[in-house]
């Protein structure tokens, strides 16, 4: 074999060879059916720059997107059983975890991690609906303790990302009972002072709905997300009626009360970041009621009993001076019967005028 076959001829080949485009070089936006380049929707933090729709995003990117020079630090979770009931229904749980974990990279749908939003300690939880819809099971519930006792440990907010479909059926009532495990770890974080806070992405339903998705001190949810128990198509088949317009969604349910406000996704950070120094910083200047100027020596005065968590205010009492015109105290009536019974022959009555009878 020559240079010619062993080096040329092979160069001559690969000129001729098409070359493949990689299958993630573009996406289509699912609302709209743009095309978008991959780059420059990650630039965009997956949000749709044509129409706005909020494309489902991975923990890692949520993470790299809130912390302080996308620097933070994974929480390590415990190991749970991988499958305590032996379920099977089409594929085998086992099969289906095995699937989900290379297809994300992940052991389970939630992950927690630690790190400075502003300069200030936060712990973000958030679930990945990529892992089998975000579903809820012992590894959520294990992932939601652990991220409640290193709130609690740090002095820090927790923030949770909800994103799932329901309770995991393949875990049966294991999965059920997570419904008030996860709520223990909330009153846990509250109970020591610290605030719980909700972001509900598309799309939060089922036992997560029901369960610590709803119990935020602050909810927030990104603009068009999905947010209930039920689906909409079932509610529908229930009732038997058409549902309105929008129904379920961020915007509907911020207009009746239920979310307290709908953020963009870039201007998520900034939000978060300052719902943290609302309810964390304390307080250290107080502010002090200005004295009032002091009365005269010959005026008494009343302190009055100081407010609540206040300062002693000190109300001087009121005067003859402050008395309306025509009212007399005790002592100025006195004054006058005293000056009518004393009066001399020749003298004045208590108005001054002289008494011609005498």
């Amino acid at each position: 074999m020559n240079w010619l076959t062993s080096t040329v001829l092979p160069r001559i080949r690969s000129l001729g060879q098409r070359r493949e485009t990689p299958d993630n070089l573009w996406d289509k936006c699912p609302k709209c059916a743009s095309m978008i380049y991959r780059r420059e929707l990650e630039e965009h933090q997956f949000v749709c720059h044509h129409c706005g729709h909020h494309m489902r995003i991975g923990a890692k990117a949520r993470f790299e997107a809130l912390f302080d020079d996308a620097a933070y630090e994974r929480v390590e979770l415990p190991e749970v059983p991988a499958d305590p009931l032996k379920f099977r229904d089409s594929k085998r749980y086992t099969d289906r975890l095995k699937e989900a974990r290379a297809k994300t990279g992940e052991s389970d749908a939630v992950l927690v991690a630690h790190g400075r939003m502003g300069g200030a300690r936060a712990v973000i939880a958030v679930q990945d609906f990529a892992f089998m819809g975000g579903s809820m099971g012992i590894a959520t519930g294990e992932a939601l303790v652990v991220a409640a006792e290193t709130a609690v440990k740090q002095q820090a907010p927790l923030i949770v990302f909800a994103a799932a479909g329901g309770a995991r059926m393949q875990e049966g009532i294991l999965s059920l009972m997570q419904m008030p495990r996860t709520t223990i770890a909330v009153s846990i974080v509250k109970e020591a002072g610290l605030p719980f806070i909700v972001v509900l992405t598309d799309p939060t339903t089922g036992g997560v709905t029901a369960s610590y998705a709803m119990l935020g001190d602050v909810h927030i949810a990104e603009p068009g997300a999905l947010i209930g128990f039920a689906g909409p198509r079932v509610i529908e088949q229930t009732i038997r009626e058409q549902l309105p317009e929008g129904f379920q969604r961020a915007e509907y349910l911020l207009e009746h009360g239920m979310v307290d406000m709908v953020v963009h996704r870039q201007d998520l950070r900034d939000t978060l970041i300052r719902l943290i120094v609302l309810l964390t910083v304390p307080v250290t200047e107080t502010v002090t009621t200005p004295a009032p100027k002091p009365a005269k020596q010959t005026e008494e005065k009343a302190i009055a009993p100081a407010p609540s968590g206040g300062n002693e205010l000190d109300i001087p009492a009121p005067t003859a001076a402050t008395r309306k015109a025509g009212d007399k105290t005790v002592a100025e009536t006195g004054k006058a019967d005293n000056a009518g019974a004393g009066a001399t022959e020749g003298g004045s009555d208590a108005d001054g005028k002289t008494d011609l009878r005498k």
